[in-house]
């Protein structure tokens, strides 16, 4: 058992290194769960570490747990670049918010909910809209299915949720109609809210069931028109 403890201690410095990159992968996540890193974006090493004051080996361990999630991609001889998913990748991404965030509903038990997440990502998207800022509507859309998830109550579903949300935005940017695509959403956002707000979960299921399966055919009808696997 001793023997264990000291190379346990032999790893100190990784332990302090890793949770480091774990919050650089984080922060990266975020900017293109925001979509503000978009798909073919290359990641500049220098860059960003100087500007996150982060070693290279700290910035490349964080590069390496975004790849793991498929968010970015290292291209031999080029670098790192922020990655496109494909229609395989968006069905697969579709399966997973059927499954968890249907069960997120499930789970609730008796009302009333704590609904005052999705309240304020609902009126953070009435906003976007107002101010015709379809990225910041789009940024509300995901923040809103965020807190959807998070009435589970479970944070290891709340961190899945995010790095699959955050590929998912990755995909959005094929389209060429972001109002097209992210308007409809505040009236269907609304009436989730709403039926939860009565106590219908069973309603509010049913409501996101319709509600994936028609962004996931939006998403799809222009992934599959570029996407070689097809």
């Amino acid at each position: 058992m001793s023997q264990g403890v000291d190379q346990l201690a032999d790893d100190k410095a990784l332990l302090g290194r890793s949770s480091i990159a774990g919050r650089v992968a984080d922060l990266l996540r975020t900017h293109i769960g925001e979509g503000h890193l978009t798909p073919g974006t290359k990641l500049s090493e220098d860059k960003i570490s100087e500007t996150l004051g982060v070693s290279r080996s700290t910035l490349r361990e964080a590069f390496r747990l975004l790849t793991h999630e498929r968010l970015l991609v290292h291209e031999l001889n080029r670098g790192v670049f922020v990655r496109r998913p494909t229609a395989t990748d968006v069905t697969d991404i579709y399966r997973m918010r059927l499954l968890v965030e249907c069960a997120a509903i499930r789970s609730l038990g008796d009302p009333p909910y704590a609904l005052e997440g999705l309240r304020t990502a609902a009126t953070e998207g009435e906003k976007a809209a107002a101010a015709e800022d379809w990225n910041a509507l789009g940024a509300a859309n995901f923040h809103f299915h965020r807190e959807l998830v998070a009435l589970a109550g479970s944070p290891r579903v709340d961190e899945a949720m995010r790095s699959v949300l955050a590929e998912l935005r990755l995909a959005f940017h094929a389209l060429d109609d972001p109002r097209a695509l992210h308007s409809p959403y505040l009236e269907r956002n609304q009436a989730l809210l709403e039926s939860l707000a009565q106590g219908d979960a069973r309603q509010a299921e049913q409501l996101l069931e319709r509600y994936l399966d028609h962004s996931r055919g939006n998403v799809l009808h222009v992934e599959r028109s570029g996407d070689p696997e097809q």
